[in-house]
């Protein structure tokens, strides 16, 4: 009899210890996963299906399950229209379980989809979106900003190149979220090393005429272009500058250039062009490794935004397997808590404003005389450690960031 009561006392102290654990355990039993990108206009190139396709390698390549539940990856396209995109994102949160929203290109697309986050208490990786004011002014606990910003594509391509006397600019800007972030973010780089911003002029998103644009460029006589813009008005833009015959009496800067986009218009008519990125294939050993499987899936090499989510998928997985919960506090804490060390990011480490900071790399096109293969494209001119390439944390705006 006393055996019999010590095991029932033990098998309650067990449920007690057990019952609260489990509560907080997996959410639904599935860690659900929703990819939100632009799989048909300007950025399904950059981002899209190889968008899809990383977070599905780094799911796979975990084990399909973390804590012993099964992970689940779903898509869809924002159409880069805020209410497509908050509708989507509103139904996966309230009907489909999703537990995190990951890529968001598009600027005007990403801070809404962090704000409802926000409302709906689950988690935001933002991959995709530029726009530094998502760590700045917008920013939420429940976001994470993982592959580059506006202030940081600007800061180190900026800088460079007043440095090298090019210190006059005129911009052609994408007239939404993202273009102006840029436009602004590169002006006051431009303008705190000493250079001089003559002129601008805002293209509508997703614009296949630039003439008009490219001419006020010309006519300005700056010494560079700043193209604030990204995707297919970045390519349209270079290919008209080309017809136009504005190189090389003008510098043309594409202030966000993925490498997509160089191999879209090739080495012959970007050689030469200065381009700030995350990421590059041909880097080292694991990038290698892991761009050769990105290949083999998807038909090209990874952009920095597939090469980030890849990397992002993998901290979210290993965050919610440390601690036994997705619930998002508790998930956001320990990623804040866990340094990331892999092929996209040595020593990167969460801020409190959302911001993960990391290096990034300055590159130069290749002639077509130095590149020896169809994605030999870039030659790396400077790394900028992460703390000098991204915005200071007090420098932000944000509201979760502590000022003494």
């Amino acid at each position: 009899m006393k055996r019999l009561a010590a095991t029932f006392a033990a098998g309650v102290a067990f449920a007690a210890l057990a019952g609260p654990a489990g509560a907080q355990t997996i959410s639904d039993d599935v860690v659900k996963i929703g990819v939100l990108t632009d799989m048909s206009s300007l950025y399904a190139d950059a981002t899209g299906k190889g968008s899809v396709a990383a977070v599905q390698m780094a799911v796979a390549d975990y084990g399909g399950k973390v804590k012993g539940k099964p992970v689940e990856v779903v898509y869809a396209d924002h159409q880069n229209k805020p209410d497509v995109g908050v509708s989507i994102a509103r139904n996966w949160y309230d009907n489909e379980k999703v537990d995190a929203i990951f890529d968001v290109p598009t600027s005007s697309v990403a801070l809404p989809i962090s704000a409802l986050t926000r409302e709906k208490n689950k988690i935001n990786i933002n991959s995709g979106g530029g726009s530094s004011d998502i760590t700045g002014p917008a920013c939420s606990p429940n976001t994470v900003h993982w592959t580059y910003d506006t202030y940081a594509l600007s800061n180190v391509a900026g800088k460079a190149m007043v440095k090298r006397g090019e210190d006059t600019w005129f911009f052609v800007t994408a007239d939404y979220a993202f273009g102006q972030a840029l436009e602004r973010d590169a002006a006051n780089v431009v303008t705190s090393n000493g250079g001089k911003v003559i002129g601008d002029v805002r293209a509508p998103l997703n614009t296949s005429d630039f003439s008009s644009f490219l001419l006020q460029a010309q006519a300005s006589k700056a010494k560079v272009i700043g193209l604030a813009n990204a995707g297919g008005d970045t390519t349209n833009a270079l290919k008209q500058a080309a017809e136009f015959g504005i190189m090389p009496g003008q510098k043309m800067i594409a202030l966000l250039m993925e490498i997509t986009d160089v191999h879209s218009l090739g080495i012959k008519a970007t050689q030469g062009l200065i381009v700030t990125d995350a990421f590059y294939w041909d880097r080292d050993d694991e990038s290698r490794a892991f761009s050769k499987r990105f290949y083999d899936k998807v038909g090209h090499m990874p952009t920095m935004i597939q090469a980030g989510l890849y990397s992002a998928t993998m901290h979210y997985l290993k965050a919610i397997e440390a601690i036994g919960t997705d619930e998002a506090p508790k998930v956001m804490e320990q990623m804040r808590a866990m340094p990331i060390n892999d092929f996209f990011a040595h020593g990167g480490k969460i801020r409190i404003d959302g911001r993960m900071v990391h290096d990034m790399y300055l590159f130069e096109v290749k002639k077509p005389e130095e590149s020896k293969g169809e994605w030999d494209l870039y030659k790396l001119i400077a790394t900028v450690p992460g703390d000098e390439a991204f915005r200071p944390l007090d420098k932000g705006g944000c509201p979760l960031v502590k000022t003494n």
